[in-house]
């Protein structure tokens, strides 16, 4: 079946899945229920939300409907016919919708038995065809996706043209499952959310903090290899600052504002760029200056909606590895290429391959969203496709997903339920600079405008990390593995040797821990699989005299015995060239 087919197969699954609730809770009013990628869903304004239970019961009765082999009937109508049908049965979500179609839209329902939905189609023609389905969820979704708008019920679920077809995804969505963050990072314990603390709000542990911590000296370690100069910036601001950047006026919703007890609006800032600008303009600066790297590991603060949060990937307080560079305009594409070329590092050092490029562009026809400025867009729209081509990139076209200040080059990475989110960003600014009055003395010694270049290298930390655990399903690269060692003592008999081995790594920057317990040495060797140790050194009498190690290698593989002196030398190596599992 073509992608087509799929979809449409979907979409009249939403039909009979909406049909079946109507059924069995006659009371609920219609939203809508589109066909997506992997699926399909369908919103519902139903006073108590739908449980667990009311999925099967759902499901039921669409096995009862397909049964019925119900015809899948169009029918166009007049917009006062249209109005009149679902007026008529209180659908006061359709009602809206079709007011808000413009005049010469063509309006069509379509049928099936004593249910009637507005849709342009195509279906299924009989219900009988939908053979291969599932249920998975129901969630809350706010109408049109604005949090003004009220909490509808959205239930997910997906089609296929065969039970083999169906039953193949749901063996992959149970490995998704088993990668998927949220759930890892709970059971390795991670990180934390905590309802007292509040939604979107992480809380790391030591070990989710290593991680952390790894990644931030590593990249700050190769930007300062790469002439960045680092800053340090308040983590709030008068919300002045931020009108004269722009983001006030585009930005407002996403910041969380509040005023002072003398009556100062301050905001937490949901980025960095104005705070460095400050930097800039607080010297005098030539053309000889330039190029001037600005990087800071910086705490952002954006309101995302509480529906769209999750796990590490949508956040409301979040870590980013941030930097501006402002340049003369003959260096924006050299640049512009170091940047790329860092970012692509950073990428084969983690091991992230599953991604791609999206050269996002802004929309003319949306005035409140970009800053109105064709001929500044088409110039640096024109710019970074000139740059693009010249470096023989691959690329997607993305009208409406630019920065409100200027096109950017995104890298778009999916998490393992197929959600696709942006990663790592690269911008052009050609507001900022005249905004903020940036200047540099030029070689005749006239003052001119820098260009910025605004970069994210391994973007959000916290997102980034994200995408390491369900890539590597928490078995981490060493160098990133909180735990990188597990020394095991058979009896008590080897717990100095064991102390000793400990110490001697640890006196080498190597994460080590000690399991000296009771435990059979089979319970211990589980435990710490399930830790996701790198390396376990299993010691008994045979190690002590012959000062040895067992090694066990993550992923159960037995090196057998070991001169400990070699195996410093290989895990060091391992950790210093950053190897990948």
């Amino acid at each position: 079946m073509s992608n087509n087919d799929l979809e449409t197969l979907r979409h009249s699954a939403s039909h009979i899945m909406a049909q079946a609730v109507k059924r069995l809770w006659p009371e609920v009013k219609l939203a809508i229920g589109p066909a997506i990628e992997d699926g399909f869903y369908y919103d519902f304004d139903k006073e108590i939300p739908f449980t667990v239970e009311d999925l099967v019961k759902i499901e039921e009765e669409m096995k009862k409907i397909t049964k019925e082999n119900l015809p899948l009937k169009r029918r166009e109508l007049s917009r006062e016919e249209a109005l009149k049908l679902f007026t008529g049965k209180g659908e006061n979500y359709k009602v809206e919708l079709i007011n808000d179609l413009p005049d010469e839209q063509v309006l069509s329902v379509y049928e099936q038995g004593e249910f009637v939905d507005l849709c342009r189609g195509p279906h299924i023609r009989y219900t009988k065809e939908l053979k291969a389905y599932k249920l998975f969820s129901a969630t809350g979704a706010y109408w049109r996706g604005s949090e003004k708008n009220k909490m509808l019920s959205r239930i997910y679920g997906t089609a296929f043209n065969s039970k083999e077809e169906l039953e193949a995804h749901i063996k992959l969505l149970e490995e998704a499952r088993q990668r998927d963050h949220t759930k890892l990072g709970k059971e390795l314990g991670l990180y934390i959310l905590s309802p007292l603390v509040g939604k979107g709000l992480p809380l790391f542990t030591p070990k989710g903090t290593t991680i952390l911590r790894e990644l931030e000296r590593w990249i700050e370690d190769e930007e300062l290899k790469r002439g960045y100069l680092f800053t340090r910036t308040p983590v709030l601001a008068k919300t002045d600052l931020y009108a004269v950047s722009g983001h006030l006026d585009h930005y407002r919703d996403k910041m969380f504002i509040f005023k002072t007890d003398e009556g100062e609006e301050l905001a937490l800032r949901p980025m960095t760029c104005p705070h460095q600008y400050m930097i800039y303009k607080a010297e005098t600066r030539s053309y000889r200056d330039l190029p001037i790297r600005y990087s800071e590991t910086s705490t952002l603060f954006r309101k995302e909606l509480s529906g769209e949060l999750h796990g590490l990937i949508r956040i409301w307080q979040f870590t980013l590895a941030d930097a501006h560079i402002l340049c003369r305009p003959d260096q924006l594409e050299e640049e512009f290429e170091r940047v790329l070329d860092f970012i692509q590092y950073i990428m084969n050092t983690v091991g992230l391959t599953d991604y791609y490029y999206r050269f996002s562009k802004w929309d003319p026809k949306n005035k409140e969203k970009y800053i109105d400025n064709p001929k500044a867009w088409a110039e640096s729209e024109g710019t970074l496709k000139k740059i693009l081509d010249k470096l023989g990139m691959k690329y997607k076209e993305a009208e409406n997903e630019a920065a409100f200040y200027g096109p950017k080059l995104d890298v778009q990475m999916k998490n393992v339920w197929g959600k696709e989110d942006t990663m790592f960003t690269v911008q052009i600014d050609f507001s900022n600079p005249e905004k903020f009055d940036l200047t540099y003395a030029d070689k005749d010694n006239k003052q001119s405008r820098p260009m910025i270049i605004h970069r994210a290298s391994i973007g959000c930390y916290e997102r980034t990390m994200a995408m390491l655990i369900e890539k590597y399903a928490g078995n981490f690269p060493t160098w990133l593995s909180p735990i990188q060692v597990k020394i095991l003592t058979i009896s008590q008999n080897q717990e100095e040797y064991a102390k000793g081995l400990a110490k001697t790594l640890a006196g080498l920057n190597i994460r080590v821990e000690m399991d000296l317990g009771d435990d059979k040495i089979g319970a211990k060797i589980r435990n710490a699989r399930h830790e996701r140790a790198s390396y376990i050194l299993v010691v008994g009498e045979k190690e002590v005299t012959e000062n040895k190690v067992a090694v066990r290698r993550r992923g159960a593989e037995d090196l057998g015995p070991m001169d400990f002196e070699k195996f410093k030398e290989m895990i060091i190596d391992e950790i210093r060239q950053k190897k990948l599992p």
